[in-house]
């Protein structure tokens, strides 16, 4: 580390609140690169979401309700109408980017809510949310959202946001949205006051390239689900196809100690998701060569993980996901669980 560092590092307070501006002091390159991610986007203010920024006025109607998103001046405000009855809600977080959608989180009466309705970027348009009862809301609060429990907005909170849960309890008062550095390699501020004590034990982190592949997968499951926490609570069927670790275990060609079948072995942990189907071709033939490829595949010899590792149809979700269960996938068969 340059001098020039050292003084930076010195000179910066310590942060009570999860951020990545200590990280950026010495690594601004991976820093500014991560803002460009999806994690890194994952919980916005409401009021800050650019869905909503662009749609200031989205309607949705089902049998009985009519609600409204809108934007007032600084605020997104929730208005459900039906049975005689009207409620109205400010709409505090709005979680997921929306590649696929985004869905919003008000609170009432000290207690939080995930909104009915959803804004799907293949609609551009709100429908329920993903999990959402499809039969008529039974009361004006039901067509608002679903009560959610302390559990499940610590759960929620503290997978889209750093600093949100400790000790098994939501704490919106250290929050930082999104998927910050600290959510896998730990406490910015402790490395940094170990810095200024000249302690480098203390100031190491977990070197996460010598990670192993079940150890990569054990951290990416923290939020995409572990294969141990489907195996034993589902769901089954297609409902689990958005759970990239549970579904790449199951892969036949899957190894706890090889790295080329690691999560990060393909994806850029600090970089936005690659889409270009031909850019994978590489990571396939990491371990397969590309003359046994050749010689082993009558269908193609690019473009490998359109067959081996096909799109699925997510239902409510308005989307398609990558099956990450590698395998020879013909289109007559049933979804393997």
């Amino acid at each position: 580390m340059t001098l020039a560092r050292w003084v930076v590092l010195f000179a910066m307070p310590l942060l009570a609140v999860a951020d990545d501006q200590p990280c950026a002091q010495c690594h601004r390159d991976i820093v500014t690169r991560y803002r460009t991610a999806a994690m890194s986007q994952a919980l916005v203010p409401a009021a800050a979401a650019e869905i909503l920024k662009r749609n200031t006025d989205l309607t949705f109607r089902e049998p009985g309700y009519e609600s409204h998103i809108r934007r007032e001046g600084d605020r997104v405000v929730l208005t459900v109408a039906g049975g005689g009855e009207t409620l109205t809600a400010n709409l505090l977080w709005a979680f997921g980017r929306g590649q696929a959608g985004q869905t919003y989180v008000f609170e009432r009466d000290g207690t939080w809510y995930e909104s009915r309705i959803s804004y799907f970027n293949a609609l551009h348009a709100l429908d329920l949310t993903m999990g959402a009862p499809r039969e008529k809301p039974k009361s004006i609060e039901y067509a608002a959202g679903h009560r959610m429990s302390p559990r499940d907005a610590m759960e929620c909170f503290g997978c889209h946001a750093t600093g949100a849960a400790a000790g098994g309890q939501l704490h919106l008062d250290t929050i930082s949205p999104g998927v910050g550095c600290e959510s896998c390699h730990g406490s910015a501020a402790r490395h940094v006051a170990a810095i200024r004590a000249g302690d480098a034990a203390g100031a190491r982190l977990p070197k996460l390239d010598a990670a192993s592949t079940e150890e990569i997968s054990e951290l990416c499951g923290r939020c995409h689900r572990t294969w141990s926490q489907i195996a034993s609570n589902g769901p089954r069927g297609v409902l689990n196809v958005r759970f990239q670790p549970y579904r790449l275990t199951n892969s036949r060609c899957y190894s706890v100690t090889d790295a080329r079948i690691r999560c990060t072995a393909c994806h850029d942990p600090h970089g936005p998701l690659e889409t270009s189907v031909a850019s994978y071709d590489s990571r396939c033939t990491a371990c397969h060569s590309a003359k046994e490829a050749i010689k082993i595949c009558k269908v193609g010899t690019q473009g490998c993980v359109t067959c081996h590792m096909p799109k699925v149809e997510l239902p409510g979700a308005h989307a398609r996901f990558t099956d990450h269960q590698i395998r020879i996938a013909r289109a007559s068969d049933p979804y393997p669980n």
